[in-house]
């Protein structure tokens, strides 16, 4: 079962290391008895369907999550292993879409408007006015 992360890119089954545990959690003697936990590697480092540059690109983005170019995500939320197979998948596709995902625009700086600028003093004008009159008058 090939991972289809987007159109343009499928992980064949071929790269992807699965290792089953007991998991902790709900599931009552269910736990003791069944190996539901899964755990997903792919070698980023040596995969054969990304191009260089995306490799670098994920090396780099993905580097405090990387052990020997290797990612790993694991799935223990589910009581089916089967079920954590398929969320352990999708959390490895979601990694490496959002790995993989063009940098946002930087934000441009700008200066306020005019209109906002005076605006914006009118309304410490208002708020000084205001504690002007809670004061004690003079005495005189």
């Amino acid at each position: 079962m090939d991972l289809e992360v987007s159109a343009a890119l499928t992980i064949p089954e071929r790269e992807l290391g699965w290792r089953f545990s007991r998991s902790s959690g709900p599931g009552g003697q269910h736990v003791n008895t069944s190996d539901s936990r899964v755990e997903l590697s792919w070698n980023v480092a040596e995969s054969t369907v990304l191009s260089d540059d995306e490799r670098m690109l994920l090396l780099t983005r993905l580097e405090h999550r990387l052990v020997s170019g290797v990612v790993t995500v694991a799935a223990s939320e589910q009581r089916s292993q089967l079920r954590n197979r398929e969320s352990a998948l999708r959390k490895l596709a979601d990694l490496v879409t959002q790995g993989l995902a063009a940098e946002p625009a930087k934000r441009r700086a700008t200066k306020p408007t005019k209109g906002s600028a005076r605006r914006h003093l009118a309304v410490k004008q208002q708020r000084s006015a205001t504690k002007q009159n809670r004061q004690r008058p003079a005495a005189e």
